[in-house]
C-alpha cells in the first residue's frame, strides 16, 4: 500500500494482509486473541487505524521476540491510562526482561558450541587415531605375506 492509502480511515482484512505480509488467518487470530476489533458489517470485518496501528505494533513485538500475551498486555495498560506512564514502565521491564533472556540463551548457545567443539576435536582426534591403526594394521598384514 502507498503511504497515501495508509490515510484512509478504513481498511478491509485483504488490506491489512497484504500491507503487512501475513496471512488474513493471522490477522483473524490475532482478532480472536482481543488484540484487534474491527467492526463488522454483515460478515465483512472493517478495520480502522487503531487496527491498523495495532497490527503494526503486533508484528514488531513478535520481531522483538514478545508474546502475543506480553503485547495485549500493553494494549490494555494503553486503553486504561492514556498518560502511558505505566505503559512506558511496563515496556521498559519487559525489555529488561527480555535482554536479560536473550543474554541467557547466548551465554547457553556459547556452552553448547564449546561443548560441540571439543566433541569434534575429539571425533578428529579418535578418527587419526583409527585411521593410523588401520594403516598399521595394514602394514603388518602386508609384511606378514611376505615373510610366508
Amino acid at each position: 500500500m502507498s503511504e497515501g492509502n495508509n490515510k484512509q480511515a478504513t481498511f478491509s482484512i485483504s488490506d491489512l494482509a497484504r500491507e503487512f505480509d501475513v496471512t488474513t488467518r493471522s490477522i483473524r487470530f490475532y482478532e480472536d486473541q482481543g488484540l484487534l476489533c474491527p467492526q463488522r458489517r454483515g460478515q465483512t470485518r472493517i478495520y480502522n487505524r487503531r487496527d491498523r496501528v495495532r497490527l503494526k505494533l503486533i508484528l514488531r513485538g513478535k520481531r522483538l521476540g514478545f508474546s502475543l500475551a506480553e503485547t495485549g498486555r500493553l494494549f490494555n495498560l494503553y486503553d486504561a491510562d492514556k498518560t502511558s506512564t505505566n505503559q512506558l514502565d511496563t515496556i521498559m521491564t519487559l525489555i529488561t526482561d527480555k535482554k536479560s533472556a536473550l543474554h541467557q540463551q547466548l551465554d547457553d548457545i556459547k556452552v553448547v558450541l564449546m561443548e560441540l567443539s571439543t566433541l569434534e576435536q575429539r571425533c578428529k582426534q579418535a578418527r587419526l587415531e583409527l585411521s593410523e591403526q588401520a594403516t598399521a594394521t595394514s602394514t603388518a598384514n602386508t609384511t606378514n605375506k611376505a615373510a610366508l
